[in-house]
């Protein structure tokens, strides 16, 4: 028999919890630890959709990405700031929660997105472990570029700044990067990816000669739930694992 507990130890050894960030909640966030397990769902977030997708499936455990639980809980009512985690506790629903941990972990959502991008990983960006940089097998044009990473990350559309430059040596940081922004510069890199770039991060980046790239936060995360999707099977293999079908890109372009 599997149980919550065994799949958090062996996500822990994908992604140990010490390699969080100081303000991170990741973890084993609500359930029963000893609970049997035969049926997982994955997904980037825990949303109030994905909720009723375990539920159709008759899973026991989500595990996610961003936590269910970031800041702290003043109450948990059905109309309140932990209605998410009271719908988990009425559907005897475990959480799972693996964030910085998972960003800055060998294999994780910087690895995978570096190696979807198509560069060799030579280092990490940040002084905490996070976001990655590598170099192409062969230098592209930006225009080039920026329809492989459209395409090669399902994104609907791009924000980007184009600085005249080829691209070949590659910064990536899954999510809000913005601040490593002047980073990416400083370690030689033409061209930064990340999201949720802020409108003075363009103008620098315009002003510095970089170019940068805004995928969305949910494209440039959410390639690493296939993965673990598949280290979770590969290691339980009496387990089903299952990739939500319903949570997916939620902001849209006109």
């Amino acid at each position: 028999m599997t149980t919550v507990s065994d799949i958090f130890s062996f996500l822990c050894g994908i992604a140990p919890l010490s390699l969080q960030t100081s303000y991170d909640n990741a973890g084993f966030l609500v359930g029963h630890g000893d609970a049997a397990v035969d049926m997982v769902l994955l997904s980037l977030d825990i949303t109030g959709e994905v909720i009723e997708e375990a539920e159709a499936l008759e899973a026991q455990l989500i595990v996610s990405h961003h936590p269910v639980i970031f800041h702290p809980l003043r109450s948990v009512t059905a109309d309140g700031e932990g209605a998410l985690v009271m719908r988990l506790v009425e559907k005897r629903l475990a959480a799972i929660c693996m964030h910085t941990n998972l960003d800055i972990a060998e294999g994780g959502v910087n690895d995978v997105l570096i190696e979807k991008l198509g560069a060799r990983c030579e280092s990490a960006l940040d002084e905490d472990g996070c976001g990655r940089i590598g170099v192409l097998p062969r230098e592209m044009s930006m225009p080039a570029f920026l329809a492989f990473c459209k395409k090669t990350l399902g994104v609907n559309a791009l924000r980007y700044v184009d600085a005249g430059r080829p691209v070949r040596r590659l910064a990536v940081m899954g999510g809000a990067g913005g601040d490593a922004m002047r980073e990416s510069l400083n370690k030689g890199c033409d061209t930064y990816v990340t999201a949720d770039i802020k409108y003075h991060q363009f103008l620098d980046a315009a002003e510095l000669g970089l170019n940068l790239i805004d995928a969305d936060h949910f494209c440039t995360e959410n390639p690493v739930i296939p993965a673990v999707a598949e280290q979770l099977q590969a290691a339980f293999p009496a387990v089903r694992f299952q990739i939500s079908q319903r949570h997916r890109q939620i902001i849209q372009s006109y």
